[in-house]
This record gives C-alpha cells, sequence and structure tokens, in this order.
C-alpha cells in the first residue's frame, strides 16, 4: 500500500524521528517497484482547447509538498531550498524573489501583504507584500502545512497538533489550542482555511475543527473519520488536504473514513458517505470532485452527496487534489501530466504534460487561469480556449 510510505510515529507532544525500523515507513527509503503499476494513458479526441498561458520555476519540493497560494493579483510560490517567489498572475511575471535563508517544508500562505512559510525543525518565517522579512516565530515541532493567513493573524499546525495564532503584524503569539495526536498519522499536510471570523482546521484522527479567531475558541468540532480496526495502520483516518468552505458549507475528505458536508455556523452534518482519499477535495457550485487513494476520480452533488460519475481511467496515477475550472475538472498525475474531465459526465477532455515529476500541490484557479506546481518546481498556468 502506497500510503505507507508517507507515515509519521507521534508520541505525546514530542515528535519521534525515526520512530519505525520498517523502512516502508521511512519516506526517504528507496521505493520498491509497485505492485499496482499507474494505469496507461488512453487516447482520446481533445474536445477541449488547452495553452500555456505562462510558466515560471521556483526551485525543487523535495520529500514535502509545496502549494501556490493567491491573493491580491499575485501567486506566491517557495520551495525546499528556501526559494519564495511572487508572481504576477495574470502575465507570470516575477515580482519579487527572495531566500529565507533556510530548507522550507511548507508553504505559502498569504493575504496579498503578509506571506507566511515554515522552516526546519518548526521554524516559522513571516515576510511582508515586498519580499521583506517581518518576523520569526518558533513552533513547537515540525510544521508540514501551510501556515493560514487572515484577519490579522498567521495559524500554523505543528505535527504534535499543536494550532498557534500570531499577531501577523508584530508575530506575538495570540492564542494556543492543543489536540491530542494519534500515535500513527499521514505524513500529510491537513490544511487551515479561514473563513470570515472562523479557522476551519483539518486533523490527523478524521477531526475537522472550527475555531473562533478572535481567541481560538473551539466553536464546533466533528468527526469526517473514525480510527477503526485492530492495528494502527487499519485505524488511521486523517483528514486530507485542506477543508473547502463554500458559502454555508464547509466539506472535507479523511482516509479510510468518509467525504462530507457540515453546516460551517453549527457543524451540523449535511450528508456524509464512506470514501477513502489521502489528497483534498474541489467544489464548486453543484459539484464535490474526489480522489480516492486507488486514483479513481468520483464527482458528488453538493446538496446531497449523491454519486453522479466515476472515472477509474487514472487508477494508481497518485492523483492531486481536483479543481473545478470552467466546464472541465482539472487535476495533476504522479508523473507530470494534467487531465482535464468534463465536470457533467468524466469524460476526458484534454490533457498536458509538464516537467515529467509529480503534481502533489492542490491547483489554483486565478481567473481565467488554472495552476499547478510540480514536485520538480515548474509553475505552470493553463488557460481553456
Amino acid at each position: 500500500m502506497r500510503i505507507a510510505a508517507r507515515l509519521a510515529c507521534l508520541g505525546g507532544v514530542a515528535v519521534l524521528a525515526g520512530c519505525s525500523t520498517l523502512s516502508s515507513l521511512n519516506p526517504f527509503a528507496s521505493k520498491p517497484v509497485p505492485r499496482n503499476p499507474p494505469a496507461a494513458l488512453t487516447e482520446f479526441k481533445q474536445t477541449l482547447g488547452v495553452r500555456t498561458a505562462w510558466s515560471a520555476s521556483i526551485g525543487n519540493a523535495g520529500a514535502y509538498v509545496f502549494s501556490p497560494a493567491s491573493a491580491s493579483g499575485s501567486l506566491f510560490v517557495a520551495a525546499a531550498d528556501g526559494s519564495i517567489m511572487r508572481i504576477e498572475e495574470a502575465s507570470g511575471r516575477s515580482l519579487w524573489r527572495v531566500n529565507a535563508g533556510m530548507p522550507l517544508t511548507a508553504g505559502v500562505g498569504s493575504d496579498g501583504n503578509t506571506v507566511a512559510v515554515a522552516g526546519t525543525n518548526g521554524a516559522l518565517l513571516v515576510f511582508d507584500g515586498t519580499g521583506k522579512m517581518r518576523w520569526k516565530a518558533q513552533a513547537s515541532s515540525e510544521i508540514l502545512s501551510a501556515p493560514a493567513v487572515g484577519q490579522g493573524l498567521v495559524i500554523v499546525r505543528s505535527i504534535d497538533n499543536r494550532i498557534v495564532a500570531f499577531d501577523a503584524d508584530s508575530g506575538v503569539r495570540r492564542w494556543s489550542v492543543q489536540r491530542t495526536a494519534p500515535s500513527l498519522i499521514l505524513r500529510s499536510a491537513p490544511g487551515i482555511v479561514i473563513a470570515g471570523q472562523t479557522a476551519f482546521v483539518a486533523l490527523p484522527g478524521g477531526r475537522l475543527l472550527a475555531l473562533a479567531m478572535s481567541n481560538g475558541g473551539p466553536r464546533w468540532e466533528v468527526a469526517v473519520g473514525d480510527p477503526r480496526g485492530a492495528t494502527e495502520l487499519e485505524r488511521i483516518a486523517d483528514v486530507s488536504g485542506s477543508p473547502v468552505v463554500l458559502g454555508r458549507e464547509v466539506c472535507a475528505v479523511a482516509y479510510q473514513g468518509r467525504i462530507a458536508c457540515f453546516d460551517a455556523v453549527s457543524g451540523a452534518a449535511r450528508w456524509n458517505k464512506e470514501f477513502s482519499s489521502d489528497v483534498g477535495i474541489g467544489v464548486d457550485e453543484r459539484f464535490i470532485f474526489a480522489a480516492n487513494e486507488l486514483g479513481i476520480l468520483n464527482a458528488f452533488t453538493r446538496d446531497t452527496g449523491a454519486s453522479v460519475w466515476r472515472n477509474n481511467k487514472l487508477a494508481n496515477r497518485r492523483l492531486s487534489t481536483p479543481v473545478s475550472f470552467g466546464r472541465s475538472v482539472a487535476v495533476g498525475d504522479g508523473q507530470g501530466y494534467i487531465h482535464f474531465l468534463s465536470r457533467e459526465d468524466g469524460s476526458f477532455l484534454a490533457r498536458v504534460g509538464t516537467d515529467g515529476s509529480r503534481i502533489a500541490a492542490t491547483p489554483v484557479v486565478s481567473g481565467a487561469n488554472v495552476i499547478f506546481q510540480t514536485q520538480a518546481g515548474a509553475v505552470v498556468a493553463l488557460a481553456a480556449e
């Protein structure tokens, strides 16, 4: 099972590096030949014109995942070597490029005026909108999830399940929330989304937590996945990717758990169904798109969760989080291809190759473009014609 290569062990609030002697649990160990090879790409007649609007290069992501952040007409991207860049979204022109002065493990979070990334050993580094260093802070352990920036705060979740909010201007700690960390989790990056005066935090153990931005007080907490099974491996039920907020709904998915939508104010369940995914979901006005851990892409209705279609032609291709884009849903894969499928029936519309490296980062839709960042560091903006 490929997901076993991205597990991490936790004990109390301390991260136990090298907690397993099994090479299969080591994300840096050489990987055996996969038992389930990626599905061969099928030929089809392209019915959606896709062109490259612009491209840029930021640097390799290494063992981490760096998703681009869109704010104030700019795209913010980062790489493992410490590179951070602000790109004009319309043209792809680089506005500035700086180096954080240390390797990075997560990023980027930005509201356009504040830019936040995570460095090694839990360092939090914050820059202003011009790329000038504003302040540094120290989290209690490693940060793998991109910081969330909004409402004058920078919020991070470290791998020991501590959520901390810092003042965006001064770096003063405003509040802190601790949740128990399961003994075995995916080495992934459950995200944080700020909507209004609430921060929605995806957690290991299958929990989705809503916190008041003012003081970190819990508004509600719900289960997206319930740990089940006889072994710790079977009991992994971490929320995958970032929750998505649209209107009064917040939706999320968990590995070995469920896909579900909740009332964003009360946390009351709108609907849920059994599902397992190790990446996040895409949402638009009508549908929710999700790829399960086998690489089967699914579409569900937003109002009831009824299945609309499923496409199994990308099985075992290590899909990214899908994103709704015009009349299509776009998704990257482990070989650097970007696939465009019909929102209505899941049929293939177009396919574009990039640099051949995996697309693990969540895509960003900005205006007429959808933007992907590869693990090798290519940043590609695509437009549909």
